[in-house]
């Protein structure tokens, strides 16, 4: 008996060194729990593709239908209103002119009136606040009378066609500098139309979060009336999630990496020495769980994370803007002036769209822009315009 007591104690001791506690937490973590908790997250890293993937697509395909059935009758059964209770006085300037951007796609999903109806159900519920905004239509398809959501559109919200027939006067032009002339078109007639202090250009698949007017309120008025943020060239509202992890091309997110490490690395070492009894830290430990938690961060993926700032409008961060992807662009009026001219300068091309375009321009014109964390807009459109995809995926 007392040699199996003996046995126990030893075996007791071992586990409680350190170094086995430790080890088993990762092999736990790691291993165990955050595959289990994380294999349906789909920006994790625990994402199982080969399960999940094609049936979220389906299921994301389907909801997204319905969506656009709901935003249907949303404009179906909205009374038609006067010009001045919608389209806007043309006399009045606008605080914030939001154009959507809008070419025929597919008819079943209806993106259009997802993103109209969005925005003018958060237009009517944001009160004062928002009475100096307004909704501007944009229609670049090239047989204008064939967009039937446009065309429903157009009893609500003031609209300007780019093309008055089939004939494309820019024929000769690929689809690519196609898509930038017709982007630069829209922006250019915001200006026209309203000269507004502000555009929100949006384009016809980029659907608002339900917060979207009150942090661009907080960010507007308070965060980019700074002088290092007041002449950035633009304000993106989104980036895709799967290229917002920490292990990017982008440094100021190792940065916040790191930072994310020294913060929870003593707090979790104070916990584990709490529990575990020991009177106090040592560097050992707290390095430990500064590398665990920066895993932990990454391999669930910094998307989750980024959700937490959801909680108040001053919690949103304003970071160095990155390459890809235009759904939801802010510009002030003269940094769209500034826009309009670099754009003529540049010829867009496969591998050389607009957003990259845009991009090179903060390297060649010596401009600063941004892009807002987490994401102002849900990128819904699983249909390219440009790419056409009969069997899309969600990655």
């Amino acid at each position: 008996m007392l040699r199996q007591g003996l046995r126990l104690y030893g075996k007791w001791c071992r586990f409680s060194r350190p170094i086995t506690q430790l080890l088993t937490l990762t092999v736990v973590t790691f291993g165990v729990l955050a595959p289990l908790i994380c294999h349906r997250l789909l920006h994790s890293y625990f994402y199982l593709h080969r399960w999940h993937l094609n049936p979220m697509s389906q299921e994301f395909l389907e909801q997204n239908q319905e969506d656009g059935q709901a935003a249907l009758r949303y404009f179906e059964d909205l009374r038609t209103p006067n010009s001045s209770e919608i389209s806007g006085d043309k006399a009045l300037r606008p605080w914030l002119l939001i154009t959507i951007i809008t070419v025929q796609r597919r008819n079943e999903f209806h993106y259009v009136l997802q993103v109209a109806s969005r925005f003018h159900r958060l237009l009517q519920q944001c009160g004062p606040h928002c009475r100096s905004h307004q909704i501007f239509l944009c229609n670049v398809e090239q047989e204008p009378g064939s967009h039937q959501d446009a065309r429903l559109l157009g009893t609500f919200f003031a609209m300007v066609s780019r093309y008055k027939n089939w004939e494309d006067p820019n024929a000769s032009v690929n689809q690519f500098e196609k898509e930038k002339r017709d982007y630069a078109f829209c922006l250019e007639q915001s200006l026209l139309a309203y000269s507004p202090e502000y555009v929100l250009l949006v384009e016809d698949d980029a659907v608002p979060e339900e917060e979207i007017f009150p942090v661009l309120q907080h960010l507007l008025l308070a965060r980019l009336s700074k002088p290092h943020l007041k002449d950035a060239l633009y304000l993106k509202l989104y980036h895709p999630e799967r290229l917002q992890r920490y292990i990017n091309p982008e440094p100021m997110r190792i940065l916040e990496w790191l930072g994310l490490g020294m913060f929870l690395g003593p707090l979790l070492s104070s916990v584990y020495s709490w529990v575990s009894g020991r009177p106090s830290l040592t560097w050992p430990i707290v390095l430990f769980f500064a590398l665990y938690s920066m895993a932990l961060a990454e391999l669930v993926g910094r998307h989750y994370l980024l959700e937490l700032r959801r909680l108040a409008p001053a919690l949103y961060n304003v970071v160095p803007a990155t390459e890809c992807c235009t759904p939801a662009m802010l510009f002030s009026a003269p940094s769209a002036r500034r826009v309009l001219g670099y754009l003529q300068e540049l010829h867009c091309r496969r591998g050389f769209a607009k957003d990259i375009a845009l991009y090179s321009l903060l390297r060649t014109k010596g401009e600063k822009a941004y892009v807002v964390e987490p994401n102002l807009i849900m990128h819904v459109g699983m249909f390219s315009s440009l790419r056409p995809n009969d069997s899309p995926k969600l990655l």
